[in-house]
């Protein structure tokens, strides 16, 4: 690894350091709260947050830094998980931006019978078909096509122009 490297992953890090040192406090409460069982601790356990609490400083007992780097570790983990399972996150752009569609997003709804189309642009058609291929491309084939010119039926199932 490279120094630009480690020094972008130290600076990632940070946040999560920092969360851990914090939650070593959760556990040196835990630590000091009074009581021989977990029952008894969780009673007390407002008191040892008080006790923890009297330093600002982190604790540094083994126990406490086990606590905190578990806890660090797991808001990484969510926070990965959380940014891996993004279905509409695209990187670099903000969040609920449009893009210009290209015939790859359509592809999917074309027949490759250009007569089973409709016509949406000069380049982009829908499908007719009820049932297509894959299911997941089905859609509503309620259209509605407006035009500033005069269009003439043909029988044949396509639209043109009026010339003149």
């Amino acid at each position: 690894m490279s120094k630009a490297d480690i020094k972008r992953l130290a600076v990632r890090s940070i946040p999560y350091i920092l969360i851990g040192l914090l939650a070593t406090k959760l556990g040196q409460a835990w630590r000091l709260a009074e009581g021989a069982d977990a029952s008894q601790k969780l009673l007390h356990l407002m008191d040892g947050f008080a006790a923890a609490f009297q330093s600002p400083l982190p604790s540094f007992h083994p126990m406490d830094l086990l606590v905190g780097l578990i806890v660090g570790c797991v808001v990484r983990l969510l926070v990965y998980e959380k940014g891996r399972n993004a279905k509409k996150y695209r990187r670099n752009v903000e969040y609920g931006s449009a893009r210009w569609g290209t015939h790859a997003d359509i592809a999917p709804f074309i027949d490759p019978d250009p007569w089973n189309n409709i016509i949406l642009t000069k380049t982009e058609s829908l499908t007719m078909r009820s049932r297509p291929k894959d299911p997941r491309n089905a859609r509503n084939k309620g259209v509605f096509l407006y035009c500033n010119r005069l269009l003439k039926y043909q029988p044949e199932r396509r639209c043109k122009t009026h010339e003149g």
